[in-house]
């Protein structure tokens, strides 16, 4: 089973990240860009929080808050599950799926190294599922 580390050697590290004193506008215009759906919250290299469009849907636009004076610290999510480099895709598929989140920091040493996300491990099972299916139509016509 793949590993947590494995699917960071192939997406890479880049971390995407706002301060907290920064605009809930200037987050929502770098997930944007970017094309992700969150992103973490550091002071210097801690990660204090996570921002999520599902946090800028519940938080800001439906209460009717404003996208530019509104700042990350007030709508982040400060209790923030993460995960190891070590940990496998299934552990991070069922911490995902029991707790309804869609992105993981990856922590290490206290330092956040890279994000995954519930389409990263899709994409990692599938792949896996795919290998193995290969492996036992070789198995059985005897290649």
């Amino acid at each position: 089973m793949k590993l947590v580390q494995h699917l960071l050697d192939k997406k890479g590290r880049q971390i995407f990240s706002v301060g907290p004193d920064d605009s809930v506008l200037e987050a929502i215009k770098i997930m944007a860009e970017k094309g992700i759906g969150s992103l973490v919250v550091l002071q210097d290299e801690t990660l204090l929080g996570i921002l999520s469009e599902r946090d800028y849907a519940r938080k800001v636009i439906i209460k009717g808050r404003s996208s530019e004076t509104t700042r990350v610290s007030e709508i982040m999510t400060e209790d923030v599950l993460t995960t190891s480099s070590g940990q496998t895709v299934n552990q991070c598929m069922n911490l995902m799926t029991e707790k309804k989140i869609r992105h993981l920091p990856v922590v290490e040493d206290g330092v956040v190294v890279g994000m995954i996300s519930i389409g990263d491990l899709v994409e990692a099972i599938i792949s896996d599922q795919q290998e193995e299916i290969e492996q036992l139509e070789q198995y059985i016509s005897g290649h």
